[in-house]
């Protein structure tokens, strides 16, 4: 085999980036460690990763947040689009330079409140593995230096106008955001096609896609230009050294037609946010801990047969004094073993046991 050719195989060195070791797929930091476990290591290149927002839209935000600031930190381009003028760059989260503080394992006594039980069961790691930088972990109550994000490469777009007709889009607001990103897409020579000597990785965030400010006359037309612009601008990235992180507030969305799973179809990653805030769950004992839910709709399969399979689906997120934490779902302590048995004991009398205690056998 000729060797310049087997240099050419290589993956080139692109900061921010690391190949997966399962699939090979060239792989990018979300900028929450945790979540970069779960879906496999990280954001492959040329994917589209959809975030269902929470009914409020606080965490889908915070998670935006997120994978900007990583962005600025690994000097990646960004491309920040939204319908509204809401300023997402002047709220990026601080980055946290002590990484040891963040890794530090709870107190003694913490340990002894777990009950025995789920004490072997694995927690989701959310430090950087590989022993190298990928992924950092930011700081929530402070705000990235101004100098510093004056500083990166970051292209803003936003429309506040009144929907209009084009040939394409019932609203053409979306033919606006696709040509600003095969705009960024060329003028940056992000394409595969192009052959660079130094490479980078743009990260594209669009904030609230298919909102209210992006409806058009009808609902047809508003879910079918949705849709159109998804089919479009996932091909866009498919050949593309650029990465996108759009969120949807499905809960302004009529489900009547499956249009949210027609979305989560287009994408390559999806996961649900379940905020228990203004619920039931927010004031019961077992979700004490925790803000919310986090629901995998779909996760990657790119240059692979199967998706990967993460160790638990049972995945809870909190706000953890200074950091957004992603963890597998644990029963609190106060649940103990008799507790659980009076539980097991009541529930059993209830069955078809309960009414026939006089046969031998009980089914």
């Amino acid at each position: 085999m000729d060797l310049s050719s087997a240099k050419d195989t290589r993956f080139p060195f692109i900061p921010g980036t690391k190949p997966s070791i399962k699939n090979s797929q060239l792989l990018i930091s979300t900028g929450i460690p945790s979540l970069d476990h779960i879906i496999g290591g990280g954001l492959p290149i040329g994917s589209l990763f959809l975030i269902e927002e929470d009914r409020y839209g606080i965490y889908a935000r915070v998670m935006l947040k997120y994978f900007m600031a990583e962005g600025v930190v690994t000097s990646q381009p960004l491309l920040v689009g939204s319908k509204d003028t809401t300023q997402l760059v002047s709220e990026l989260p601080a980055v946290i330079t002590d990484v040891n503080s963040t890794n530090q394992p709870p107190h003694l006594d913490e340990q002894m409140k777990i009950a025995w039980r789920y004490q072997n069961m694995k927690v989701i790691d959310s430090s950087p593995t590989g022993g190298q930088v990928f992924g950092h972990f930011y700081d929530l109550t402070k705000t990235m230096q101004k100098e510093v994000i004056e500083k990166a490469d970051i292209t803003q777009w936003y429309d506040d106008s009144c929907p209009e007709k084009d040939s394409v889009f019932e609203n053409s607001a979306y033919s606006k955001l696709l040509e600003c990103v095969q705009e960024t897409l060329t003028k940056g020579q992000y394409s595969v096609s192009e052959m660079l000597s130094k490479r980078q990785v743009l990260r594209i965030v669009i904030h609230s896609l298919g909102s209210r400010l992006w409806f058009s006359d009808s609902k047809d037309s508003s879910h079918q230009d949705l849709l159109k612009f998804l089919y479009f601008f996932r091909a866009l990235l498919r050949y593309s050294y650029a990465v996108a992180v759009i969120t949807v507030p499905v809960d302004c969305l009529d489900n009547s037609d499956a249009v949210i799973q027609r979305i989560e179809h287009l994408s390559d990653i999806a996961i649900r946010l379940e905020s228990f805030m203004g619920t039931q769950r927010e004031v019961n004992p077992l979700f004490k801990d925790y803000h919310g839910l986090l629901h995998l709709r779909k996760l990657p399969a790119l240059n692979t047969i199967a998706p990967h399979n993460p160790d638990s689906r049972d995945l809870v997120f909190k706000i953890r004094r200074k950091r957004f934490v992603i963890e597998i779902l644990h029963l609190p302590a106060e649940l103990g073993d008799s507790a659980q048995r009076e539980q097991d004991e009541t529930a059993s009398l209830v069955g078809c046991a309960s009414q026939s205690r006089k046969n031998l056998l009980d089914f």
